[in-house]
């Protein structure tokens, strides 16, 4: 659709995506300037209702941010008392000394914390000072300038047809235009990855890493909680087949969060993640703990993985990427939060000072500097070498030669250099006629849930009439390749149910995309071989309803 054909609204900065990097730009800027015109999108039906993070909170960038958030009632209460690291084999359990874990892992000083809440919350200072939060509005295209920067993006379009054209009550959003567009959509972000391969933000760096994180909530028996234990786990049940690990934080109100991480780039394509974390959980010290419990939510998200190698340039002709849409995620520390905030402040503070020397829409280069070398890519240059540790020579080396690292890292210095990732997740993928399949137990219903079943617990829900916000660059690939070579593995690693292969009275197989399950996790866009699923934004609003992930 031409300019012409839509609204426009102008503003000096455009922020895409309500999460704690986007509303922390959002403040900063209103901070700097209260007369500066700011707008927040959101995709989700309302701020945090896409948020999904672990979440040990490090209070650095919320410190760095407002100062007084204790004062103001941030939901930032449940200090971590207990830390605890535990190798797990199938019955039983080693833990790991907090001695020999190099200082940075230590947890103490940091918070547990429901991140949607807390975005909730930024959002309520934010629009005390003047900035205006639109949720239930994704953003579907970038806008550009004849130069070639970008403008804006397109916002608010609904009511396209199965088949993508305009049905009766088509709208065909707005265009907010801005001095600065920030980017803030969170991993794998569809505008994101636009502005990445267009801009060729990537050109030298190594490839980006992720994980898919899987997680649950439970309310559980008060005599079994412990407010503050914050629990990491490694090794069973996944053994060889693929890298990954735990999470168990004792917040408050008896509720435990639950989470599995699996790194993407495991190569049996019979590797289940969601069946892994579900089998995790008849671990004795993880069944012991829930039993006599329920299960209240449950969620998954990717996770940038690549760390300080894999960043991107953050900034671009028009913008900035901010926090895990250009991968600032310390994976070690299974932390990314306060990175991404302070990567808002710091792209508010580059966007006001160019505002303000008169150059409007050029690239914030002081920004990506900031990002290398600040407090941000001191965070990430310190533990660069675990993830392609672990990917090379699997977890006992990372334990190892990982841990040995950051800690010569603490000191100043690495003798491993910055190791290199390789593959991408989705080139890591081998056949299937390589690997045995992998027996999985049935899921009980009592510790363990099918996909569909746990899917409700995340209110999930999509308007079925759209056209499907899953698209295929080759519809007939599926079928005729993955379903033969990897054994039609988009059926097992996507942790809702999104894909099937369905054969009916003797007919060829058809593959099946239930995008109305679709938890919004990227997992299809990372993992796919060949990368034939493209993941897009569906219309506004919808996708998980996640109360306080």
């Amino acid at each position: 659709m031409s300019d012409s054909e839509r609204e426009a609204m102008e503003y000096d900065v455009v922020i895409v995506g309500a999460g704690p990097a986007g509303l922390s730009a959002a403040i900063r800027l209103k901070q700097l300037d209260p007369s500066r015109e700011v707008v927040v999108l959101e995709k989700g039906s309302e701020v945090g209702a896409h948020i999904l993070s672990g979440a040990v909170l490090d209070p650095v960038g919320l410190d760095a941010l407002l100062p007084d958030w204790k004062e103001q009632g941030a939901p930032v209460s449940v200090a971590v008392k207990k830390d605890n690291f535990f190798f797990l084999g199938e019955s039983g359990k080693m833990r790991i000394p907090n001695a020999v874990m190099p200082p940075l892992m230590n947890n103490h000083g940091n918070y547990i914390v429901s991140m949607g809440n807390v975005c909730r919350w930024l959002a309520e200072q934010a629009e005390a000072l003047g900035v205006e939060i639109f949720p239930g509005m994704s953003c579907s295209e970038l806008v550009y300038r004849e130069d070639g920067s970008v403008k804006g993006v397109v916002a608010g379009e609904f009511g396209r047809n199965a088949d993508g054209t305009p049905g009766p009550s088509y709208e065909p959003g707005m265009e907010l235009h801005g001095k600065y567009v920030f980017l803030g959509e969170g991993v794998r972000g569809s505008l994101s990855k636009q502005v990445i391969e267009g801009f060729d933000l990537a050109a030298e760096s190594d490839v980006q890493k992720y994980g898919l994180g899987m997680k649950e909530i439970w309310e559980i028996d008060p005599e079994k909680h412990a407010e503050g234990t914050v629990t990491h786990t490694m090794g069973w049940p996944l053994g060889s087949s693929a890298g990954g690990g735990s999470f168990i934080y004792h917040l408050d109100n008896n509720q435990v969060y639950v989470g599995f991480v699996v790194h993407l780039g495991y190569a049996n394509p019979y590797v289940n993640p969601y069946l892994a974390f579900q089998q995790f959980k008849h671990h004795p010290y993880v069944a012991d703990l829930l039993k006599g419990g329920k299960r209240v939510a449950y969620g998954a998200r990717a996770i940038s993985e690549g760390g300080f190698q894999s960043l991107p340039k953050a900034a671009f002709p028009g913008g900035a990427l901010l926090g895990c849409a250009a991968g600032m995620v310390n994976v070690p520390r299974i932390k990314g939060n306060h990175n991404a905030m302070l990567s808002g402040k710091a792209a508010a503070e580059a966007a006001h000072a160019a505002i303000e020397a008169g150059r409007a829409g050029d690239t914030l280069s002081e920004y990506d500097a900031e990002v290398r070398t600040g407090a941000i890519g001191q965070d990430l240059k310190r533990v660069r070498n675990v993830k392609p540790i672990w990917s090379r020579y699997g977890l006992t080396a990372s334990l190892a030669l990982g841990g040995f690292d950051m800690w010569c890292n603490t000191a100043g210095f690495s003798v491993l250099g910055t190791l290199k990732h390789g593959k991408t997740d989705a080139e890591a993928t081998e056949e299937a006629s390589r690997h045995k399949e992998i027996a999985y137990p049935k899921p009980d219903g009592t510790l363990s849930f099918d996909r569909l079943t746990n899917v409700s617990f995340s209110g999930t829900n999509h308007e079925e009439s759209q056209p499907a916000h899953l698209r295929l660059k080759d519809a007939k690939r599926p079928v005729e390749v993955n379903l033969p070579k990897y054994a039609g593995l988009s059926q097992r690693y996507c942790p809702a149910g999104v894909y099937e292969f369905v054969t009916e009275d003797g007919q060829d197989p058809k593959f099946v995309i239930n995008f109305q399950n679709c938890v919004h996790c990227k997992t299809c866009d990372i993992k796919d071989p060949g990368q034939n699923i493209v993941w897009t934004v569906p219309q506004g609003g919808d996708g998980p309803n996640y109360p306080n992930m």
